[in-house]
């Protein structure tokens, strides 16, 4: 079972930061959930929320600034104990990091309240000038961007991400799409639907997984990967689990 880290290490470190990022390598993860949108000048940037409000000491939507407007922001707002400042990082920046850290890494892109344009190509032409075609993973609650990825990129792997309401045939779902995995959220997620998708043959990786009751019925289910706040804490499990 792989350990993703849900917008990097955000139990305890600011989210979406390129500090987030290395404390989540550092924990030992398999791979870092991120999320991609566009500046006002075309440069792609991680942050979760199309507004900047809730996770910078800033206001007002990422696509409506520069990205020399935008990294004036602090992106740490929250975590004033941790750090004095961090930037929000561009997409660029985090891949050359990536590459030489070896880490995995899935791309959520954020098209679903504003769809930016042309920003599937642009993120695969990020992903290819650093390599990393091998070791990245789509997903977005807006399906046409991963139909999209996988026009640009026909190898690629995507997952379609559910709401926690999730989907009834959710494994015929996905395999009708050509998507190699399913995202639901943990609430949303049964047995029934597990057994969905082992019979098409699509993984589930699950958020974003927080407690030990979560984490241990996953494994018991079988599923391929955790996306969790917290990858220290499900390193040590897995580990332990391992060596029973």
């Amino acid at each position: 079972m792989k350990i993703w880290a849900h917008r990097g290490y955000s139990g305890r470190y600011p989210e979406n930061t390129m500090l987030a990022f290395r404390k989540a390598a550092e924990a030992g993860c398999d791979g870092i959930e991120l999320d991609v949108q566009l500046t006002k000048d075309d440069v792609l940037v991680i942050i979760h929320d199309e507004v900047i409000d809730r996770v910078t000491d800033g206001t007002g939507m990422v696509k409506d600034y520069t990205y020399e407007e935008l990294k004036k922001f602090n992106a740490a707002k929250k975590f004033p104990k941790v750090t004095d400042f961090e930037p929000i990082p561009t997409f660029d920046e985090y891949c050359a990091w990536a590459a030489e850290a070896g880490v995995l890494t899935n791309i959520e892109i954020k098209t679903g309240r504003y769809y930016y344009e042309e920003i599937e190509k642009k993120i695969i032409d990020v992903v290819r000038r650093h390599g990393l075609e091998r070791k990245v993973l789509y997903s977005s609650f807006n399906h046409m961007s991963l139909v999209k990825i996988k026009e640009l990129e026909p190898e690629a792997q995507c997952g379609a991400l559910l709401s926690e309401a999730g989907m009834g045939n959710a494994g015929y779902y996905c395999h009708a799409q050509g998507f190699q995995w399913y995202h639901p959220g943990y609430k949303g997620l049964t047995k029934e639907l597990v057994d969905n998708c082992r019979k098409y043959g699509i993984g589930i990786n699950v958020w974003t997984v927080n407690t030990m009751d979560e984490l241990e019925r996953l494994d018991e289910w079988e599923c391929q990967g955790v996306i969790t706040n917290y990858p220290a804490v499900c390193r040590a499990w897995v580990e332990y689990r391992n060596k029973r």
